[in-house]
Formats: structure tokens, C-alpha cells, sequence
């Protein structure tokens, strides 16, 4: 049997970890396994199916052969590549070169940690010395070698994989098996295949440009019916929205997209009539396979979405089911001015950024969708994952109100349509989002699943939940899989940032960042984050660089509040507290808590400023503002924790404390891996400053070794170099256990 990774060498090696250590429950079953990394084909065999063969293969195979029961051999090749991973080279045994078949020797390293694999020589290598000493001629296995750059290239084109391959054998006896704390398996793709396609943005050629948000629906719609079929590889709309309509580079979008062809549109709409363009194209020398021009009436235009989508998978020859047919064919609603709503509710959601005005607009154009057509179970879908995301996210004030509206849109669209995808991913995400109850969540995804098998947001769902509940390397295998069906998304791939944030691997957050900017240069968010990363290493200088010529409105709170950051760490506050004051001179309604959250940070500025008076007013207004919504919102954490640092520097010594462990008692880490551990900061910044240090100092203790989302500014867990900056911990300067902590080395979370 033979697995296949396409990721980086850490995958098989982790994998055949976590297999040793399920197998330690049935020690009847003894393995031996073999790793290597070299290049594979997709064949097909003689009852025409889809096989794997190749040289990559066949060396895995003789790496293994050469092992006993237990062992898990590494060929030469991926251990050197291993040995780039400081965490890995304690655990790598090197046993020399091996005989294999027809003469060839392999360089072997025997992999063993914990307990894990087995640390004996094996039998064949201990007769090593006699094969030797026999005369024979022993000649090498030449594996190549290639520059990083030309391997990627290599795994993407012609897929190279990295191979870990294993016999299983049985006998009486319990053998010593091995163990390991986790592991990690991850699907790779194969080379581009043929029935693969990316939905270019569809360009608008309405005279009036209010109706652009009618191109982005159609193109969308044909997508969606489209990414049904799963026959096809199809990329989501979030990877392909950042090109033109009719790009000139169509075959290196395409290479970089991992497709074969593009789909190019055109939407023009005239009161109720509507033209819709489209051509298909093969990319690889920009050829055009199909091209036709539907004129209808707007109530006709779901039969275009389906007539496209399938002369695509008729021109890929593509196979589809009966329920696939059905599903393509499906008409989501009979009232026009209902999926109109809806278009324009959906243009709101494939926007870049989740801000509160997106979620709103959105929000607004969904209820009336489904307000216009009380059936239209696709509008009811959407409709609670805008509002399960925004509750979460707290780009929408997260009420009780809100959580219900979740619920009831989420079971409306299922009771509506059992087997629609998109209900069945809104019911598990108001479950993830709403309840925290993971495992409905995830037992609503995999039903997802079977329905959207093109979908990138059911792994990216996925991961969610996994890093929730603490399965940070299980999060980072769904990532891989959302990012190889979405590679272009910047929302997926900022998140798969934010988790390794979370775990302070900010070298890997800083590349992932830069991704993100490659797509969309000068993103304001993706570079507020990485000055916040470089906040958390110390470096304010060029985390000012950074932040100096941006200007985040005040509905980007974080990035707003990042800034006020810098300038309190810098101890210089005089510039930022009048753009404070001139945002909450009239402060906006929709951002809810957010004002009197702005509201403290403007105290803060002000207290650094040495104006002890103004500080103490801003934090007066700021807890009357706050107060007002803990009744609505009452399992607000960032919140309750706001109200408890409020009382704290209020002076309000009982109530700052009482907040700070009423919010860890409702969000403990083991609830919740990401967002548990926040309270705890909350309680150590109050404890510090009601002159209880034994307690600050032990909940800092905690907090530098567990990997979690900060509740102030980017959310950026505190490190060693915020200790020593933030002006919250000057009580604690001259205790020696704080220095300790202040003067420690930064802590990366590698535990998984």
C-alpha cells in the first residue's frame, strides 16, 4: 500500500508516526515502512483505472524491504531534506547503505523518537558487513537532486510526491510497537488534469453599472452548479476574482490556478432582458473549445446557468450522476425579485474583506430574498452563514437575537431541501460558530461533503473546528486540502496565517502573509497583521514603517487598534489620541461595542500620555458604553473581557476581577484551544494591576507556552518582547519572576 504527500517532507514522516501509534491497540499487526521522496504518474490500468506508478514508488518499496518489524526507514534523500527541520535531526539514526535489489545499495536513516519505530539495527543491515566483504558489486541508487524552486514547479507539473509505503504482516506475539503524540496525513493533487476548469470573472457590460453585481452572480451560479459535478476540478471563485475578464497571460493564470481550461463571460442586463457571453478555453496554447451567446428574459435565466454548465461538462467529458444532472438542472427559485435579492446579497459575501458593512449588506439583501420567497432554501442557506460568520467574527453584534436568526434560517434551508449542500454546510456552521458543539459541526460537514466535492470551504471549515479544538497539525492538513482546490483565496490562506500566529511560528505566518500580498499588493489588513507579528518579536521600528502610511477607518477596529498599540509600546501617544477622538466624536451605530472598545484604547493613549484625568474620563464613557451591551450580548468574550480591564484601571479592583474569571469559566481551553486561553491574558493584565502579582505572573506562566489568539489589537498571542514593552505590566517590572519571563527566549508552540 502506498500513500501519497505532496506538501513538504514533515507529512509521511508524521503519518507513519501516527500509525505506529494506532497500531500500538492491535499488537497483532506488525508493520514496516519505507519513505522517500521521488517522481510518480497517474497510469491506467488494464480494467481502465486510475493507478500510481513510478520510480518514486519503487524506491520507497526497497527502502522498506530492508527494514524489520517496527521500522520506519528513511531513504538518504528525504532525511537530508528532514535535517532542514531542527526539530526533526535528534530522531534521525543513520545506518549507512543497504543492498537492494539488482545490486543497487540505498543510504538509509532510521527514524525513532518516543518509544516510536524501532531503534534496532535491522537483520539485513547487521549482514551488511559480510555482502560487503563477498566481492560483489554493489552499486549506488542515484536519487535526484533538485533546487527547492525547481522541485515545486516539478510537484506541481509533474507530480513528484513524496511516498511513504508499508506491508503489513501478521503473527502471534506482541511486539514492541510504536508511539507517537499525533501525525498528520494529507491528500496531494496529481499533475493538471484534464477535466479541470477555473470561472474567470464574468465582465459587465450593463450600461448601468449598478447592475455589476448581476455579473458576479451569474458567473458565481454557473461556478457553483459546476463545482457539483465531481468529475471536475474546479476552482473556487474566490482564487479566480482577482483577474481581469479576459486576461492576455491566460496560460500562466491557468498554471497557477492548477487548471486546464478557463471559462470567459460576459453579462449584459436591459430592464428584464439579459445577454450572456461564454467561451471555454483550453489554456495550455489559449485555444477555444466552445464558445455561445444566450439572449433571455430574466425569468429565464436559470435555465442559461444550467445549459452552460452542462455543454462545459459535456465538452470536458465529464461523467455525471442522475442526482448531478438533477442538481445542475435545479431551479432555486420561481420569483425573480427573490433571486435578485439574492445576487445582490451574495455580491456582498465574495468580497475580500469580512467587515461589518459587507456582513450588513449581505444580511439585508438575504432577508429579503427570502422574504420574497419564503422557499427559496438556497437564500435561507446563505443567510445563516452570513449571520453564523458574523456572530462569530463579530463583524455583526453577536445577540442572542442573532444566534436564534442563525439557527432558524439553518433549519429552514434543510427542512426546505435535505440534499441541498449548502444547507447541510450552514447547519454545521451555526453549530461551529454558534454553539461551539464540534462534533455536530463536523458530522454536518462530511455530509457536505459528499454534495460540494469541489468546495474549498468545507476543508477550511474543517480546519477551524480542528484548530478549536487544539488538533493544530489535523487544521494544517485541511488548509493544505482547502488551499489546493482554492490556491488564490486570501481569506484562506490569512487564516492559515492566523493559526500559526496563534502558535507564535511567525516565520511561517510571515510567508503566508506575503502569499497574500502577491495577490492583492497592499492589503491593509495583511500588513497591520505582519506589523503585529513584528510588534510580537520586538521589532517596533519597522513594525512602524509598516503601520505609519496606513489609515484604517473605524470599522476596521483591529487595525485602528493596532496602531494605538504601537504607539503605547513606543510610549508615545500624543499623535494617535486625536484620531480617536475624531472617529468617537461621532461615533457609527453599526460598530455596537466597538465604540466604547475604542473608547478604552483612547483612555490608554491618554494614561501613557501622563493625562491621568482625561484617561479616567475616557474610561468612565467607556464602561457606561460597554454596560449597554452585556445584557444582548451576554457570552461576548471580547467584551466581557473589555468591561473587565475598564473596571481594572477604574479602579474598580472587584468588579475587573470578577469579569475576568466569570469570562474564563464560560470559555475554557478545552472548549475552545483558539479563544479559551484569551481570558487568562485578561485576568493576568487585571491581576497585574490590582497589585496581585503571584496571580498575574502564574497565568503569564501558562499563557507563553500554550499557543492562542490574543483578545487586544491583531490578536497576536503575548511573547517574552511584549512583556518587556507593554506599559499594562509595569507592576510587575521588579519582580524577579517576571524578568525571568520578560528575558526568556521567544517560544514557538511546535506541540501539536
Amino acid at each position: 500500500m502506498a500513500l501519497l504527500f505532496f506538501q513538504s517532507p514533515e507529512e509521511p514522516v508524521r503519518c507513519a508516526l501516527e500509525i505506529s501509534r494506532t497500531l500500538q491497540e492491535h499488537p497483532h499487526i506488525q508493520l514496516r515502512m519505507g519513505v522517500h521522496s521521488g517522481p510518480v504518474n497517474q497510469v491506467t490500468d488494464v480494467n481502465e483505472k486510475t493507478n500510481i506508478a513510478g520510480p518514486g514508488i519503487n524506491v520507497a518499496q526497497r527502502v522498506m524491504d530492508c527494514g524489520d518489524a517496527g521500522h520506519i526507514l528513511l531513504s538518504g534523500h528525504i532525511a537530508e531534506d528532514l535535517t532542514q527541520y531542527r526539530d526533526w535531526q535528534p530522531y534521525l539514526h543513520d545506518l549507512g547503505e543497504c543492498e537492494v535489489k539488482h545490486g543497487l545499495r540505498l543510504h538509509l536513516v532510521n527514524l525513532y523518537k518516543d518509544n516510536l519505530g524501532n531503534p534496532h539495527v535491522p537483520d539485513k543491515l547487521k549482514r551488511r558487513r559480510w555482502k560487503q566483504a563477498s566481492g560483489v558489486s554493489v552499486r549506488p541508487v542515484i536519487t535526484p537532486r533538485w533546487s527547492k524552486y525547481v522541485l515545486t514547479a516539478v510537484l506541481l507539473l509533474s507530480a513528484v510526491a513524496l511516498t511513504i509505503s508499508f506491508s503489513v504482516f501478521y503473527r502471534r506475539g506482541s511486539p514492541a510497537v510504536a508511539r507517537s503524540s499525533s501525525g498528520k496525513v494529507a491528500d496531494g493533487g496529481l499533475p493538471i488534469p484534464e477535466k479541470s476548469i477555473a470561472v474567470l470573472p464574468f465582465e459587465s457590460r450593463s450600461e448601468d453599472k449598478a447592475n455589476a453585481y448581476f455579473a458576479d452572480g451569474i458567473q458565481d451560479e454557473i461556478l457553483t452548479r459546476l463545482s457539483k459535478i465531481a468529475d471536475l476540478k474546479v476552482i473556487s471563485r474566490t482564487s479566480t476574482q482577482h483577474y481581469k475578464s479576459a486576461p492576455e497571460n491566460l496560460p500562466e493564470i491557468a498554471r497557477q490556478l492548477g487548471v486546464a481550461h478557463v471559462l470567459e463571460g460576459s453579462v449584459q442586463k436591459s430592464g428584464e432582458a439579459v445577454r450572456v457571453n461564454v467561451q471555454l478555453i483550453k489554456a495550455v496554447n489559449d485555444s477555444h473549445l466552445w464558445a455561445d451567446t444566450f439572449d433571455r428574459k430574466l425569468t429565464d435565466i436559470f435555465s442559461v446557468e444550467s445549459e452552460v454548465a452542462k455543454a462545459i461538462a459535456d465538452q470536458l467529458r465529464a461523467h455525471l450522476t442522475g442526482q448531478e444532472e438533477q442538481v445542475i438542472a435545479a431551479k432555486p427559485t420561481d420569483n425573480v425579485e427573490a433571486y435578485d435579492a439574492y445576487l445582490r446579497g451574495l455580491a456582498y459575501t465574495l468580497k475580500t474583506a469580512n467587515t461589518p458593512a459587507n456582513a450588513l449588506g449581505a444580511q439585508k439583501y438575504l432577508r429579503e430574498a427570502v422574504r420574497l420567497d419564503p422557499k427559496f432554501a438556497l437564500g435561507w442557506a446563505l443567510l445563516s452563514y452570513v449571520q453564523a460568520r458574523g456572530y462569530i467574527t463579530l463583524t455583526l453584534q453577536p445577540t442572542v437575537a442573532l444566534r436564534e436568526e442563525a439557527r432558524q434560517a439553518a433549519e429552514t434551508a434543510v427542512t426546505l431541501q435535505p440534499n441541498l449542500g449548502e444547507a447541510l454546510m450552514a447547519k454545521g456552521h451555526y453549530h461551529y460558530a454558534c454553539l461551539k458543539d464540534y462534533d455536530t459541526a463536523v458530522h454536518y460537514f462530511e455530509q457536505a461533503r459528499l454534495l460540494l466535492p469541489n468546495s474549498s470551504q468545507i476543508p477550511a471549515s474543517l480546519a477551524y473546528v480542528a484548530r478549536r479544538r487544539g488538533q493544530w497539525d489535523r487544521s494544517e492538513s485541511y488548509f493544505n486540502e482547502a488551499e489546493r482546490l482554492d490556491p488564490r483565496n486570501v481569506n484562506l490562506l490569512s487564516q492559515h496565517a492566523i493559526s500559526y500566529i496563534c502558535l507564535r511560528r511567525f516565520p511561517e505566518a510571515l510567508r503566508k502573509l506575503d502569499q497574500v500580498l502577491d495577490i492583492t499588493p497592499d492589503d491593509l489588513d495583511t500588513l497591520v497583521y505582519k506589523a503585529a507579528i513584528l510588534q510580537a518579536e520586538g521589532d517596533l521600528p519597522h513594525a512602524a514603517a509598516l503601520l505609519a502610511p496606513l489609515h484604517p477607518n473605524a470599522d476596521d477596529t483591529p487595525a485602528l487598534e493596532t496602531q494605538v498599540y504601537q504607539a503605547i509600546l513606543e510610549r508615545r501617544p500624543a499623535q494617535i489620541i486625536p484620531r480617536l477622538k475624531e472617529i468617537l466624536a461621532k461615533p457609527d451605530p453599526a460598530l455596537g461595542y466597538n465604540n466604547g472598545e475604542l473608547r478604552f484604547w483612547l483612555g490608554w493613549a491618554q494614561e501613557v500620555a501622563g493625562d491621568h484625568a482625561a484617561a479616567q474620563e475616557s474610561w468612565r464613557q467607556a464602561r457606561s458604553e460597554l454596560d449597554l451591551f452585556l445584557k444582548e450580548q451576554p457570552e461576548n468574550d471580547i467584551l466581557i473581557g473589555d468591561l473587565a480591564l475598564t473596571n481594572m484601571v477604574l479602579g474598580d479592583k472587584a468588579a475587573g476581577l470578577a469579569l475576568s474569571e466569570r469570562n474564563m469559566a464560560a470559555n475554557p481551553i478545552e472548549k475552545d484551544a483558539v479563544l479559551g486561553p484569551a481570558p487568562i491574558e485578561i485576568f493576568a493584565r487585571v491581576a497585574a494591576g490590582i497589585g496581585e502579582p503571584d496571580r498575574a505572573i502564574a497565568a503569564l506562566q501558562k499563557l507563553l507556552s500554550t499557543p492562542y489568539n490574543s483578545p487586544l489589537a491583531e490578536n497576536v498571542p503575548l511573547t517574552p518582547a511584549l512583556l518587556r514593552l507593554d506599559p499594562m505590566f509595569d507592576p510587575l517590572r521588579n519582580d524577579p519572576r517576571f524578568q525571568k519571563l520578560a528575558a526568556s527566549p521567544a517560544t514557538n508552540n511546535t506541540k501539536r
